[in-house]
Order: C-alpha cells, then structure tokens, then sequence
C-alpha cells in the first residue's frame, strides 16, 4: 500500500456529527467525532503504508498522531473533495472516513496485486472506504453523494471503468445515536465506545430508532 488516506471535519462543536444532536450536546457530539476520528487515525497508522495523509477541514489538534501529513480538503462537494485526495496520490491508494471508529488496520491492509479497486460499502447505502491502484479522479466526480444510492452508483462507476473491484466488509458508520451505541458495541475497548460512556444520555438513546444519511464524510 502506497497512501492511506483520512478525510475528516476538525471535530469542533455545531460542525460535527449534528445529527446526534439531540440527544447529545453540540459538544459532546463534537466529543464523539473526535473520539471516532482519533480511532480511525491510530488504525490508520498502525497499518502498513508508505505514506499516510489526513485530508482535513479545519485544523489538526493534538488528537493527531504522528505520521501524518496534512492537506486541507478543498471547496466543492464530497465527490469534488473526495476526487482531489485522490489527485495527490501517485501510487495505490485507499481512502477512509472518520465515522467508522470500529475499523481495523487488518481491513485496511488490502494488496491490490489481483484487482484494480477495493470497495467497503456501508449499512446506509454509501460507502466507506475505497482504494484505487491508479488514483483517477474523474471516478469520483459527479457521483451523487449523501442518497441511499451512493456507494452502488460508485461501485458501478469502477466496473463500467473496466475495473476489478473487490469488496470489503460491510460496516455501519457512526451518524446517529443508535449507529452511536451499535459502533462502540462492536469496539468496546476503543476511544469511540469510552467516550459515549461518559455521556449522560447514552443509556437514554440506546435503543432509539435508526434514520442514516449516506456516504464519507
């Protein structure tokens, strides 16, 4: 693997994970994001990688680890976004959210020796995680993003592209408080899962019904 790369808000409050809010404080959803970010980047970083980049709106602050280098995300949608961090690569590439605190660096260590792409679908229809051996923007630009159509209009996107596509797990992103308690039920050791632990209304929300978006954010 050549690049791992991180997309991801500065977990400020009233910027992050809004959806949790309510039941949660604009703070402690921001608590949450940070929480599920630093997760994710201290996976990221003990995977194998030649480089690992944080491609980030906002600035850095001491939930990042070392290792990283940081580019800022630039303007536009998230296809527009997601097609520029891949524009930066020049070799393989795999690029992650920072609402799937469970992730492992075993599921990211992918080898792309029999196949062109790497696709992680989401429980919500999106997608997230994807890797590409030759970084092509233009597979990314003018996928609609946040429908529950998201992650299989992009997969199609890859096959029609002539590429072998290989998928990985299905998991559930973090947006709402029941994802919330799912997520760090299944990492209850992480950041994420001690984090929400300490929030007063977490056993109040553990069994709200579930209303996802789609997609990295």
């Amino acid at each position: 693997m050549n690049t791992l790369l991180v997309i991801a808000k500065e977990p400020r409050p009233g910027r992050v994970k809004t959806r949790l809010t309510p039941p949660f404080t604009p703070e402690e959803a921001a608590g949450l994001a940070e929480a599920s970010l630093t997760d994710t980047l201290h996976a990221v970083a003990a995977t194998p990688a030649t480089r690992r980049v944080l491609v980030l709106d906002g600035a850095p602050g001491p939930w990042l680890p070392p290792g990283f280098d940081v580019v800022a995300q630039c303007a536009g949608g998230l296809d527009e976004r997601l097609a520029e961090a891949f524009a930066g690569c020049a070799g393989p590439a795999l690029l992650i959210g920072m609402d799937t605190p469970q992730v492992t660096p075993d599921l990211l260590t992918v080898d792309f020796a029999d196949c062109d792409a790497w696709f992680g679908p989401a429980e919500d229809g999106g997608f997230w995680a994807l890797g590409l051996a030759c970084p092509a923007p233009a597979l990314l630009r003018g996928v609609p993003m946040s429908t529950p159509m998201t992650g299989a209009v992009q997969r199609e996107r890859l096959v029609a592209a002539g590429l072998r596509v290989r998928d990985l797990p299905r998991l559930r992103d973090v947006d709402t408080a029941p994802d919330a308690h799912a997520v760090a039920a299944l990492a209850p050791r992480g950041r994420f899962a001690a984090r929400l632990a300490r929030c007063p209304v977490a056993a109040e929300t553990a069994a709200e019904p579930v209303s996802r978006p789609v997609g990295p954010r």
